[in-house]
């Protein structure tokens, strides 16, 4: 299967991908220190998959300090620019091509890119080598769920080392279109456009921007580029009445993408094209509740790893993260917390154009040091720079469960690290909501993200009455206080953001090695304990949204609605039902009730 495009919100027809075999060794001693001395090659990977992945071809999970790769690839010299270019290598890369040194990175989930124009030789043949450090015991760095232990344990996964996303290469002219940032601007029904130029400086140039719905064309204009950039908000022709609206709106119901042309030009001549899409879309709180398209809109989120059993955090290939996005919804979920992880672009383009929505949340350190928190910022702006014009991401997430500032309750520089970063977010991005730190000890945040395993839905029926006072002044779920002293509840939308977790396992599976908040022994039992506790959460007036634990099983993590090769552990369309409690009896067929009010119509996206 051909590779997808690795960017898809910058898109141009002549690029490369370098996925596939590479030359690879470990170097746990750091032996070499390329070109200086020669590595001495011992087995072949298959890029992008990480060495610990069976599918990579090597398979080893045991600590590894760091490792080499390289490949040879054809790219002819000429008259344009070449960039190199890679997806996510974890956790610091550094790059050479033909010897030369062309970029150094840190951050295991965030992208690079290298001009290697002057690097390359004019035969035509060249060689990339790629050296990636990951010290796995390092637990200052930003991690997420990847284990410090040598095997799998609890609720951590197999480390990944090295490259784990797409590496490719891109023609491009002396002067190009760097990148785009698209903000919609729901009030004014305008989209914001913001265009950067790169490369050779030139005058007189211009940007000129198309913007379609289908064979409609909603804009057309040419700006001035000045300082190389181009900033603009586009007036689209707002119908005013919400039927001719709620065509160009996107929604779970409706993702309605916007097609887009740039072209860079320079006194009219043509340097650079490229095709892109946006939404129309906007995401606020107001009050107690989740907006979306100014209309309140309850979220049934289902939280996401993201991981698979034999490509780890490297999806198997582009149809995988699709059939990711299409469980989701065939299961009655709007909307994915991918958790502790940033997910490849190309499963944000799909959740933009199947509409799923997106809560973004940035893996977590596990010790408080200077190092740490600079390392968590320096990369948590590259993602939101990655990531900002997706229309499918609603929602920024820093922190998770104190993760990384541990003595929230006590230490002042730990609540200062969690304030910075959602002020930070906010200031970055001022079209989303943050949540500051998600599950308990809420200082800076925009929603109060809850965390509760408890398996009886009649204790959580009984804990989140709407009593709201008792519930901050006296409750403590999972032992923890919702909100800091000196950080009352105002008001924000509450939601139950992690709950569930109940781990069911065919029966030719060793219990033994699996894991999970709650237990039930077999399939009818599963599916009655999902129901119950779904019933309990959907009509809780306190709450404007949800997040069950979780999409599938991962490892030894046995809580899934899904198994680990993304079966239902019991029909998808029961539990659509129950997702969304609707009523239907465990043989699927459907229970004469109230018809289920269908919350698209609350958000004005109904079809």
């Amino acid at each position: 299967m051909a590779d997808a495009y690795p960017r898809p919100q910058l898109v141009r027809p002549n690029w490369t991908s370098l996925n596939g075999k590479w030359q690879f060794t470990f170097d746990n001693e750091q032996r070499y220190d390329l070109p200086m001395r020669p590595v001495q090659w011992n087995s072949e990977i298959l890029v992008p998959y990480p060495p610990e992945s069976q599918t990579s071809g090597i398979g080893d999970r045991g600590f590894h300090l760091a490792c080499w790769y390289q490949r040879e690839f054809d790219c002819m010299p000429g008259d344009d620019r070449v960039l190199l270019h890679f997806g996510a290598v974890d956790y610091k890369a550094t790059v050479w091509v033909n010897g030369h040194r062309v970029a150094i990175h840190e951050g295991g989930h965030s992208p690079f890119s290298a001009d290697i124009t002057s690097a390359l030789n004019g035969s035509g043949k060249q060689t990339v080598t790629v050296h990636a450090e990951d010290d796995p015991h390092d637990l200052a760095k930003p991690r997420g769920k990847q284990d410090w232990q040598l095997e799998a344990h609890s609720i951590w996964y197999p480390r990944t080392t090295g490259i784990w996303q797409t590496v490719w290469i891109e023609r491009v002219p002396k002067t190009y279109i760097q990148k785009l940032q698209w903000t919609p601007h729901f009030e004014g029904f305008e989209i914001g456009c913001a265009v950067f130029v790169h490369g050779d400086p030139e005058d007189n140039l211009s940007v000129e921007v198309e913007i379609r719905h289908g064979e409609k064309v909603l804009a057309y204009d040419l700006y001035k580029v000045i300082g190389n950039e181009a900033h603009r908000k586009i007036g689209l022709s707002d119908p005013g009445i919400d039927d001719s609206r709620n065509e160009l709106l996107w929604s779970p119901e409706r993702p309605t993408l916007l097609d887009a042309r740039i072209t860079l030009r320079r006194d009219g001549q043509v340097l650079d094209e490229v095709t892109s899409y946006t939404a129309m879309r906007s995401v606020a709180i107001s009050r107690d509740r989740f907006m979306l398209n100014g209309r309140p809109y309850h979220l049934r989120l289902v939280l996401d790893q993201g991981y698979w059993d034999d490509t780890l955090m490297t999806a198997p290939n582009d149809d995988a993260l699709k059939r990711d996005v299409e469980l989701a919804k065939e299961m009655g979920f709007n909307g994915v917390r991918k958790h502790q992880k940033i997910e490849d672009p190309r499963y944000l383009y799909w959740a933009d154009k199947l509409g799923l929505m997106v809560w973004e949340e940035m893996p977590s350190a596990y010790r408080f040091t200077a190092k740490a928190i600079t390392r968590m910022v320096h990369e948590w702006t590259e993602v939101i720079e990655r990531d900002y014009s997706h229309p499918c991401i609603v929602v920024w997430v820093p922190f998770n469960e104190s993760w990384g500032v541990p003595n929230l309750m006590s230490t002042q520089s730990h609540r200062n690290a969690v304030e910075a970063l959602y002020h930070l977010t906010r200031t970055l991005d001022t079209t989303r909501p943050v949540i500051g730190n998600d599950g308990w000890e809420a200082a800076a945040t925009d929603i109060i993200g809850i965390h509760d395993y408890d398996a009886d839905p009649e204790k959580i029926k009984a804990r989140y009455s709407d009593k709201t006072q008792e519930l901050f002044d006296r409750r403590r779920p999972g032992g923890r206080i919702l909100t800091l002293d000196g950080y009352p509840h105002r008001g924000q939308p509450i939601m139950l953001t992690e709950f569930g977790g109940i781990a069911f396992v065919k029966p030719q599976q060793n219990e033994g090695n699996t894991w999970g908040y709650s237990v039930a022994n077999e399939q009818k039992q599963f599916a009655t304990k999902y129901r119950k506790l779904l019933e309990v959460v959907n009509t809780t007036v306190m709450f404007s949204g949800f997040c069950y634990t979780q999409f599938t099983d991962t490892f030894q993590e046995a809580n899934g609605l899904l198994y680990a090769d993304r079966t239902p552990k019991f029909p998808i369309e029961q539990i659509h039902a129950a997702t969304k409690s609707a009523r239907y009896g465990f043989d699927g067929h459907p229970v004469p009730a109230e018809k289920d009010a269908d919350q698209a119509e609350l958000a004005g996206n109904a079809e």
